[in-house]
């Protein structure tokens, strides 16, 4: 005849009702899907006394105070500044002496005037071309410093999420395994249980105890990174991340690898270097053109009292040819090739980043849904259904303890496909030059 739960003992249907109540499921509160293309970085931001860090608001701090990004943005800022100075012609020469020459009416007296280099006509155009497409280069490098280190900040701060989410479900766990090892202890004392299951349980809870510090230490890794991206003391203290929510990826491969090749400031960037090379091929050709060189001079005779002039114009003539434009015009179109297999580099590493990121967020999508939607319930119910078996002496101790092991790993990896996702998202933001959900980024003309 089977027991009834009339017949159980009042400490088994105690401990029994603390671990059925004290069993909650981890996930759904952040395992919701939306049907948008909207990312979850307009988070809610701290209230006070809060100590909750928002993740757009350590985006705006890195983007502002980010030395790496600062330095990006002055070589930027200093590649503007050459632009006018290339165009600009060189500085005359002011010229004052002293001449005196022996002749039968002999001729003395001053000197003055002044000289102008003049090089050959669009050659200081080429040269301004050259710099435009440095200072668009270089523009767009500082568009793909900012978009990486905004990935970076967001992957610590989805695993930043991922330590906390794993400290809060075992220290759970750690109050259920205190839990069954109380109940083996009273199972045991009365010869229902073997003193095994006692050991079990006390290893269990010195394992959780391990996972617990190397949790901690990740956490303060995690934290120590975060900070010196946005360039506080890595020493500081830093919050707990907000909840996260998954983003079903609806824009299709073709259209990542489109915005990639049109957006993409990585790819931009060595287009603008072909660009600069092309340029620097075409001034090159033109070096084979001579400059010039205008001299005015106005002449004081002391011994007659009268002024005259003197006009010289001087011609650079290019001899050393062979070995001098001949050569600059090989190396510039040898530059010119090598920032065109750049590109084809670029683009190919590009395009593979964008089919990973792709079908990592895909994985992570359908794995997240089994997770949360089959594997997650059946776990809970099964170890449900373990501790009232344990608790009438129908299961052992190892059964109701692996089911428990079940339901924390199948916590855990939801968690951590959650965060796998949004990090595969926010990996394929910094690849096609901007947010998946939010407008386009305008295309310069000529780009």
């Amino acid at each position: 005849m089977k027991p009834s739960l009339v017949h159980i003992p009042a400490w088994v249907f105690s401990a029994l009702t603390l671990s059925v109540v004290g069993l909650t499921p981890l996930c759904a509160s952040g395992a919701q899907e939306t049907g948008g293309a909207t990312r979850p970085d307009s988070v809610v931001h701290m209230a006070p006394g809060d100590d909750r860090i928002t993740l757009q608001s350590l985006i705006e701090e890195v983007v502002a105070r980010s030395p790496e990004i600062k330095a990006a943005r002055e070589r930027w800022e200093a590649a503007k500044a050459v632009v006018p100075q290339v165009q600009t012609l060189p500085d005359p020469r002011l010229q004052l002496g002293y001449q005196r020459m022996p002749m039968t009416d002999p001729l003395q007296g001053a000197m003055y005037g002044f000289g102008q280099e003049i090089p050959f006509p669009g050659k200081l155009r080429l040269k301004g071309e050259v710099a435009q497409s440095d200072v668009d280069r270089l523009e767009q490098e500082f568009n793909a410093t900012r978009l990486r280190l905004i990935a970076t900040l967001k992957e610590a701060y989805f695993n930043l999420h991922y330590v906390h989410k794993s400290i809060e479900i075992v220290e759970k766990n750690k109050v259920l395994l205190m839990q069954f090892e109380k109940t083996a202890k009273a199972r045991y004392s009365v010869g229902q249980a073997a003193q095994q299951d006692v050991f079990r349980a006390q290893v269990e809870i010195s394992r959780v105890l391990d996972r617990l510090a190397v949790l901690d230490q990740q956490k303060e890794s995690l934290h120590a990174a975060i900070n010196r991206l946005v360039n506080r003391p890595p020493a500081g203290p830093l919050g707990t991340p907000e909840e996260i929510q998954t983003t079903i990826m609806t824009i299709p491969l073709q259209e990542l690898s489109r915005r990639a090749d049109e957006f993409s400031p990585a790819l931009l960037a060595t287009a603008k270097s072909i660009d600069r090379s092309e340029r620097s091929v075409s001034l090159a050709k033109r070096q084979y053109y001579p400059d010039f060189d205008l001299t005015a001079l106005g002449l004081r005779n002391d011994r007659t009292n009268d002024n005259g002039y003197q006009v010289m114009v001087g011609i650079k003539i290019p001899l050393f040819y062979e070995t001098k434009q001949k050569q600059g015009v090989r190396e510039a179109r040898a530059s010119l090739e090598g920032a065109r297999e750049d590109f084809t580099a670029t683009r190919q590493d590009l395009l593979f980043q964008v089919k990973d990121g792709f079908v990592q967020a895909q994985r992570a999508e359908r794995l997240i849904t089994i997770l949360r939607d089959a594997i997650i319930p059946q776990a809970t119910l099964g170890l449900q259904a373990a501790q009232a078996g344990y608790a009438v002496g129908k299961v052992d101790f190892l059964t109701l303890l692996n089911s428990l092991l079940t339901l924390q790993d199948s916590q855990l990896e939801l968690h951590g496909e959650m965060v796998n996702h949004e990090k595969a998202l926010a990996r394929l933001e910094a690849v096609t030059g901007g947010p998946l959900g939010g407008p386009q980024p305008e295309r310069k003309p000529g780009s």
